[in-house]
């Protein structure tokens, strides 16, 4: 039995760090965006032939040692990764540029320390997760991630449609449950009743949030009024306690529970792997990879 994180299809944007175990290439990196790690993966320990990129072609095998995921879409999720590779273009990054360039792994990590940090990354729900455990590295002190930014260690799996299903099917008939049930959820903040302020059960899943500790139920949008107010965010809510149970709570882990977006579960590695075949990849969703000729590592 293995630690498996489950992500439905469509629902997972992630920006990660290959790095090359050749001993040819040693100390060479790679930043790229993908809904699905495991696919990539194979993709560039394939070649370029297989849907690799050209930069990784022929200079592995390599390792997926660390992904930033929790993107609210690929757009996002792509600016995320430009800023990643070119930040002496990047306004927000320019001072993080050494003189000489370098563009090995710890140079790639000390870059995203920084980006964690600044706006707009540092208010979106993102996860730092380790892929590798001996590539892993603590964030120096003066750099912690924000606190709603949990540091995590752990396999991807990206769930088909074809297969969530099979998979999903006892969950999803909990949550259904849970919305009949919840008929009179009342707000806890404004006290209206959540499903009469919504016009139908779907309007009410997407129109409230519980809390994960006690359940107890809010209008989304009444929590995030709440929250920014209280935090003093500028426009999205990041984290506050629940006004019932005193807990404290980040926003996008209230968003995730309530949208059934994330799940970790353990599964038999037999039961969590799916072939490429299994997979398919929307237009929208077709990997990017940005061909910048200045970020080459130094060969050894």
């Amino acid at each position: 039995m293995s630690n498996s994180h489950i992500f439905e299809e469509g629902k997972f944007f992630g920006c990660y760090l290959l790095c090359s175990t050749n001993p040819k290439y040693k100390g060479r990196t790679y930043i790229g965006f993908t809904v699905n790690p495991n696919r990539r993966i194979n993709q560039h320990n394939s070649g370029y032939a297989k849907g690799g990129a050209k930069r990784t072609s022929g200079k592995g095998p390599w390792d997926m040692v660390l992904i930033i995921h929790g993107f609210p879409n690929e757009i996002s999720a792509l600016r995320f990764e430009w800023a990643w590779q070119n930040p002496e273009k990047s306004l927000r990054l320019k001072h993080l540029v050494p003189t000489t360039k370098q563009y090995n792994f710890i140079s790639k990590f000390n870059v995203v320390c920084e980006m964690l940090r600044l706006g707009p990354w540092c208010r979106l729900p993102l996860t730092i997760r380790w892929l590798r455990q001996e590539y892993k590295k603590e964030f120096p002190l003066n750099k912690l991630p924000p606190a709603h930014m949990p540091v995590e260690f752990g396999l991807v799996q990206i769930v088909p449609k074809s297969k969530s299903k099979k998979l999903l099917a006892i969950e999803n008939e909990q949550i259904h449950m849970s919305q009949v049930q919840s008929v009179s959820d009342v707000c806890f903040i404004c006290k209206v009743n959540i499903l009469e302020s919504s016009q139908d059960v779907l309007n009410k899943n997407l129109a409230s949030l519980k809390c994960i500790n006690c359940m107890v139920p809010y209008h989304a949008i009444c929590l995030s009024n709440n929250f920014i107010v209280l935090t003093g965010s500028e426009l999205l809510p990041v984290d506050g306690d629940c006004l019932k149970c005193r807990v404290h709570l980040m926003w996008g882990d209230l968003v995730k529970f309530r949208r059934n977006f994330y799940r970790m579960t353990n599964f038999a590695e037999g039961e969590t792997h799916f072939e490429d075949d299994d997979y398919e990849e929307e237009e929208s969703f077709v990997e990017n990879d940005q061909e910048d000729e200045n970020e080459e590592a130094i060969d050894t």
